[in-house]
C-alpha cells in the first residue's frame, strides 16, 4: 500500500485549523485575563463560558477516540456485541447525576478544581495523595488515545505510527498551551462537529457496499459470525451492571469533566449543559455502532483485505479505520480519518489541560509555594503541559499495554475518588483519618481482585470467579463493591476516630491531623460530674460572700 497522498494533506490541513483555533484562543484568553484571574482564565476560562460552546466541550468529555473506536470494536466482536455497550447509556447517567447532585455544590463555591473541596477537608497532605490517581489516568488517557491514532493513521494514511503520534502530541500541547481551556474549549466545538459530520458521511456508503449483509438480517441471524446485536447471559449480568455503574459513577470524579461545568457562568447553565451533553454522547455513538455492525455484517473475502477476519487477526480494536479503508472510497475515508483524529484531540487536550491545572493549583500554589503569583502559576502550568505530553507521547508506544494500565487507573478513581468526592460534598464530618483509612484499604482492595490484563492473578476469588483459557475472571461485581467498602470505611473511621479523640479515649496528642477542635473536645464523665457539682457550690457561696 502507497502512501495515501489525499489524506496527508487533509489530515495537515485539519491539524492547521487545530492550530489556528488554538492562536484565537489565546488571544481572547488574553483579552479575558484583564478582568480576572489570569490562572483562572487558563483553568476555567474566567466562569463565563457561553452555553453553546459549554454544550459542546462539556460533551467531548468522553466523546473521544476510545469511546467512538471502541464502541464499533465491541458491537463487532462475536464475544460482545451491542448488548455489552453500556458506555453510552453509562456516560447519559453520569452526565445527569454530575448535574443532579454535584454540579451545584461545586459550582455555587467557586471551585477552581476538583481537587479543592478534598483538599479543604481532608487537608494538603491527604489532597496530594489523592490528586495521584488522577494525575496517572489523565496522562495513560492521553497515551491511550495517541497510541489509537497512531495505529489508525497507519492503516488509512501508511505512515508510521510513531509520527503520527510525535506530530498529534506537539499540536495538542502547542494549543492547549496557548489558549488554556478556551483552546480545549474552541476546538472541541470544530471537533465535535468534523467528527459528526465525517461519520455519518462514512456511514452509508459502509452500509450499501457489496460485501455487506443488512444489518438488520445479521443482527439476529448468524451469517459470517454470532448476530452482532449480542445477548447477555444470566452468570454475566453481575458483570454488567458493574461495568454500567462503573462508567456512570467512575466518570463523575474526573478534573475533564469538572473544568467544564466550573467553567459556566451560572450554576444552571452547568446543570443544563451537564444534562443535554448526556444525550449528545448517546448521539455521537450512533454511526460507531453502525460501523460496528457492518463489520460483523462483512464478507471479508469479497474485499480488498481479505481472510482472515480482522477478528481472527486480532485487530478488532482497529475496526472502524478498517472498515472506512476497506468498505468506502478512499475520499470518505479520508473523512472518517479526520473524525478519528478530531476524537482523539478533543480527549487528549482536555486531559492534558486537566492534570496540569491540578498539578499547578492544587500542589505548586497550595503546598509548595503558598505566595505564587499568578504569572509563576500559569507558568507551571504551561511547563507541566509539555512534561505530560511528552510522557503520554513515549508511554503510547507500548501500545496495548497503556490501555490496560488506563483502565486499571480509571478503575482506581472510580473505587478510591468518587467515594472521597462524595463525602466531602454530602457527608458532614468525615475526617482525614477516615480519607486515609478508606483509600489504603479501598486500593488494597482492588489489587487483591487481580487484573488478568496485566498478568496479577487474584487473591480474593468473588463468588462466580472461574478459570477461562488459563484466565481467572471474575463475574462479581467486585468494582462497585470495593467503591462501596471504600465509602462506608471512610464514614465508619472518620465517625469513631472523632468519638474516640472527643471522650478522650485517645489522647489530643494522638491528633496528628488536628481533626478536632478544642472547642469540640468533651471531658470524661466522672471530671463532668465533679465540675458539676463545683458549679453547683460556687453558685450557693457566692450569694452569700456578696452579702456579706
Amino acid at each position: 500500500m502507497a502512501l495515501n497522498i489525499p489524506g496527508l494533506v487533509a489530515t495537515i490541513v485539519f491539524y492547521a485549523i487545530m492550530l489556528a483555533t488554538g492562536i484565537w484562543a489565546a488571544w481572547k484568553t488574553k483579552k479575558e485575563e484583564k478582568n480576572a484571574n489570569r490562572s483562572e482564565v487558563a483553568m476555567v476560562g474566567g466562569r463565563n463560558m457561553n452555553i453553546f460552546v459549554g454544550l459542546f466541550t462539556t460533551t467531548a468529555t468522553w466523546v473521544g477516540g476510545g469511546y467512538i473506536n471502541g464502541t464499533s470494536e465491541i458491537v463487532y466482536l462475536p464475544t460482545r456485541g451491542l448488548a455489552w455497550v453500556v458506555a453510552p447509556v453509562g456516560y447519559l447517567l453520569a452526565f445527569i447525576i454530575g448535574g443532579l447532585f454535584f454540579v451545584k455544590p461545586m459550582r455555587s463555591k467557586s471551585y477552581v478544581t476538583m481537587m479543592d473541596p478534598l483538599q479543604e477537608t481532608y487537608g494538603n497532605t491527604m489532597g496530594t495523595l489523592l490528586f495521584l490517581p488522577t494525575l496517572i489516568g489523565d496522562v495513560f488517557w492521553f497515551a491511550a488515545i495517541l497510541s489509537a491514532l497512531g495505529a489508525t493513521m497507519s492503516v488509512i494514511l501508511d505512515i508510521r505510527g510513531y509520527l503520527a503520534i510525535i506530530i498529534s502530541a506537539c499540536t495538542v500541547i502547542l494549543y492547549t498551551l496557548l489558549g488554556g481551556l478556551y483552546s480545549v474549549a474552541y476546538t472541541d466545538v470544530i471537533q465535535l462537529v468534523f467528527m459528526m459530520v465525517s461519520l455519518w458521511t462514512c456511514v452509508p456508503f459502509a452500509l450499501l457496499n457489496s460485501a455487506t449483509e443488512s444489518i438488520y438480517y445479521t443482527a439476529v441471524n448468524e451469517l459470517y459470525q454470532v448476530p452482532w446485536i449480542g445477548k447477555l447471559e444470566t452468570e454475566y449480568l453481575g458483570r454488567w451492571l458493574d461495568e454500567l455503574l462503573y462508567v456512570a459513577l467512575g466518570s463523575i470524579p474526573w478534573q475533564i469533566y469538572f473544568q467544564r461545568v466550573l467553567a459556566a457562568s451560572s450554576s444552571r447553565q452547568a446543570r443544563l449543559t451537564s444534562y443535554f451533553a448526556g444525550f449528545g454522547c448517546v448521539f455521537m455513538v450512533i454511526p460507531s455502532v453502525l460501523i460496528g455492525a457492518v463489520a460483523a455484517s462483512t464478507d471479508w473475502n469479497q474485499t480488498s483485505y481479505g481472510l482472515p477476519t480482522p477478528n481472527e487477526r486480532g485487530e478488532s480494536s482497529m475496526i472502524l479505520p478498517i472498515v472506512l479503508q476497506y468498505l468506502c472510497p478512499t475520499y470518505v475515508s479520508v473523512a472518517g480519518l479526520g473524525a478519528i483524529a478530531a476524537a482523539v484531540m478533543s480527549s487528549a487536550d482536555s486531559a492534558l489541560l486537566s492534570a496540569s491545572s491540578m498539578l499547578a493549583h492544587n500542589i505548586y500554589r497550595k503546598i509548595l509555594r503558598k505566595k505564587a503569583t499568578e504569572k509563576e502559576v500559569v507558568c507551571i502550568m504551561r511547563v507541566s503541559m509539555v512534561v505530560f505530553g511528552a510522557a503520554a507521547a513515549g508511554l503510547a508506544f507500548l501500545s496495548n499495554s497503556v490501555y490496560d494500565l488506563w483502565f486499571l487507573s480509571g478503575e482506581l478513581v472510580y473505587a478510591l475518588l468518587f467515594p472521597q468526592l462524595c463525602c466531602v460534598l454530602f457527608v458532614p464530618n468525615t475526617n482525614t483519618y477516615g480519607s486515609a483509612a478508606g483509600f489504603l484499604f479501598g486500593f488494597l482492595l482492588r489489587l487483591l481482585a487481580g487484573e488478568p490484563s496485566l498478568k496479577i492473578p487474584p487473591v480474593i476469588h468473588y463468588p462466580g470467579c472461574s478459570l477461562v483459557d488459563g484466565v481467572y475472571v471474575q463475574l462479581f461485581p467486585f468494582k462497585t463493591f470495593t467503591m462501596l467498602l471504600t465509602l462506608g470505611t471512610i464514614i465508619a473511621v472518620s465517625y469513631l476516630v472523632a468519638f474516640l479523640f472527643k471522650r478522650n479515649i485517645l489522647p489530643h496528642g494522638w491528633d496528628v491531623c488536628s481533626v478536632i477542635k478544642e472547642s469540640e473536645a468533651s471531658v470524661p464523665l466522672p471530671e463532668l460530674d465533679e465540675q458539676a457539682g463545683l458549679q453547683i457550690n460556687i453558685v450557693y457561696i457566692n450569694p452569700i460572700e456578696i452579702h456579706t
